[in-house]
């Protein structure tokens, strides 16, 4: 019996307990067992050789979460840990475009993306921390992801910065007012999204707990956004997530 491939997760949160919620939540909503992923956690660890070590062909997908760090901070304001990161993605971007390899970039996932096809990114579409409302396209309703999905539906988000506007050469999937581009695809298989599709309001009172004091809210206005996220139904955004991994996966 031939094995499925396993999906290779990249998480950038350097608290434990985000970091443990957010895969939880990638394996629940994923349709995943532990032993479907393999796990690297690159606040701790660089990314392996591309070359040597990390075969793509070895995995059937890479999901990328999100991070408390911002792609837009000027580069002498940047930390050691956030520079290596950085670089890791651009080695890993240009063999996962090169290749048309699946690819799914959450939030953090998204900006990097964006910044590695040279998409201005910025703090003009920052939304605050709880539930939105966004957007098909008509491009996006035509997606295997998200076909027959509504033409709008609900998700959980925070984030300080985005994409300006569309990546050259990338379809816009997914919109809103607040943040023009929610979701896009490059090629046929890479992902981005601005939003959290694993995101559940459980999840999301850890991230606020956690992130009170990183500039995404006020902390006193901890307790609100808790009670505002707290039975937020993100039922699509999930699904989305579970369709990524059975199309690659199976």
């Amino acid at each position: 019996m031939t094995h499925p491939k396993p999906v290779l997760v990249l998480q950038l949160r350097p608290e434990d307990e985000t970091a443990d919620s957010e895969l939880a939540a990638i394996l629940r909503y994923g349709g995943l067992e532990p032993s479907g992923v393999r796990r690297i956690r690159l606040e701790r660890t660089p990314l392996p050789d591309l070359d040597r070590e990390l075969d793509l062909d070895d995995f059937a997908a890479i999901v990328v979460g999100g991070s408390p760090f911002d792609v837009s901070t000027p580069r002498e304001q940047k930390s050691e840990l956030q520079l290596r990161i950085e670089s890791d993605f651009r080695q890993l971007l240009e063999r996962v475009l090169e290749r048309d390899f699946p690819f799914l970039g959450c939030c953090s996932g998204c900006g990097l993306l964006g910044d590695f096809l040279q998409t201005p990114i910025s703090g003009r579409y920052a939304e605050p921390v709880g539930g939105a409302t966004v957007t098909l396209t008509p491009a996006g309703l035509d997606d295997p992801l998200l076909e027959g999905f509504p033409q709008q539906i609900q998700v959980l988000r925070g984030h300080k910065e985005a994409c300006d506007v569309l990546p050259r050469g990338a379809t816009l999937l997914m919109t809103s007012d607040a943040c023009p581009v929610q979701m896009f695809r490059v090629g046929h298989n890479v992902y981005a999204t601005q939003f959290h599709p694993e995101a559940d309001p459980e999840g999301f009172v850890v991230r606020i707990q956690a992130y009170r004091h990183h500039g995404y809210f006020a902390p006193e206005e901890a307790d609100a956004l808790i009670a505002a996220v707290t039975g937020f139904e993100t039922a699509h955004a999930q699904e989305l997530l579970r369709r990524f991994v059975a199309r690659y996966v199976g």
